[in-house]
């Protein structure tokens, strides 16, 4: 078994009332799902997974995105726009980064819209409607959609679900709410042409285990690792801030504490970590308690996500610095996915 694997993640079925009962309620979603989803008139590749909370789909979604990109390919992201006030479909960037602020287009479209030049990204409670914005809106129209944040929204259809699981809690302990953390049993496994692991444990040979470990639920796809590391933080110019740097560090992820020993980890001197719970909407005390933490630390630079530094950006005037998450997939996965790609498009 796994660094990364619990030894109670190998199997632990659905035992209570509640538990069969919200297991039958998601598959039967699925089933009429598969005769009401809309289509759109390009391949949609689905990019989500089975847990609540972060599993590393943002940078697993923009290494695949630039990765199709520098292949040739014109690629319009699609994403539901989570905490943006957009109530309408909303193109979020043509590829030449972000067109509106993250309290509109939500935190990860205007982080993907950031990081990814000559990718367009379009937001919308309807994706399909997203979607059909994009082929409108775009000049020359895309080729392909990547749906992120999509294995549960299944009113979109797609032609290709790419599961990503975490490595450090793969199966979520095989359990749904209230007493587990999957939002869907592991049984829609079965509807994953493959699973990536992700997260700073995740190994090609932990991918195929956890692979196998998913087989007897109706899983029959690869297995590929996508390990997630942060890069060196760096100024919003590009410098690389040095080893010993004074700094701030303000977070409002799932797991803040990653960034945190991330940050120690390429030996920033951390005076004062402001944590706040994930897609944290900054207002006028956050500014003031962020501003007043700043100077009592006699900082040099606050450091943050690639998933606050819009918000705090345009709150803040501090010189604020990125440490940047970036996924890192096995090589194997792109010949599979291309191969896929030409099948789905034949």
């Amino acid at each position: 078994m796994s660094a990364g694997t619990r030894p109670g993640d190998r199997a632990a079925p659905p035992r209570s009332p509640w538990q069969r009962l919200y297991g039958a309620a998601h598959a039967w979603r699925r089933r009429r799902a598969a005769t009401r989803a809309r289509r759109l008139p390009r391949p949609v590749v689905s990019v989500g997974n089975l847990h609540w909370g972060g599993t590393g789909k943002t940078p697993l979604v923009a290494a695949i995105a630039a990765h199709l990109r520098d292949g040739g390919q014109r690629v319009a992201i699609l994403s539901r726009g989570y905490r943006g006030s957009a109530r309408e479909p909303l193109l979020v960037s043509r590829g030449e980064g972000p067109l509106v602020p993250p309290r509109i287009a939500g935190d990860e479209p205007a982080e993907l819209a950031g990081l990814l030049p000559g990718v367009a990204v379009a937001v919308g409670r309807s994706r399909h409607a997203a979607g059909e914005l994009a082929l409108v809106a775009l000049d020359p129209p895309p080729d392909l959609f990547l749906l992120d944040d999509g294995f549960s929204h299944v009113a979109l259809a797609r032609d290709l679900d790419l599961l990503a699981l975490p490595a450090a809690d793969p199966l979520g302990g095989g359990r749904l709410p209230p007493g587990g953390r999957l939002r869907e049993p592991l049984a829609s496994s079965r509807h994953a042409a493959a699973l990536l692991l992700t997260g700073a444990g995740a190994t090609p040979e932990a991918a195929a285990e956890i692979a196998a470990a998913l087989a007897p639920h109706g899983f029959a796809g690869p297995g590929f690792a996508a390990p997630t590391i942060c890069g060196p933080a760096r100024t919003t110019e590009g410098e690389p801030l040095a080893p010993g740097a004074p700094v701030v560090l303000v977070a409002g992820i799932a797991a803040p504490e990653r960034v945190v020993a991330a940050a120690r980890a390429q030996g920033l001197e951390i005076r004062e970590a402001l944590l706040f719970r994930d897609h944290h909407r900054y207002g006028a005390r956050d500014r003031r308690r962020i501003e007043r933490a700043f100077a009592a630390a006699g900082a040099h630079h606050l450091v943050t996500t690639g998933k606050d530094l819009g918000k705090l950006q345009a709150i803040l005037d501090l010189p604020l610095a990125l440490l940047p998450v970036v996924a890192r997939p096995d090589p194997a996965l792109w010949p599979w996915l291309a191969a896929r790609l030409a099948e789905i498009r034949r």
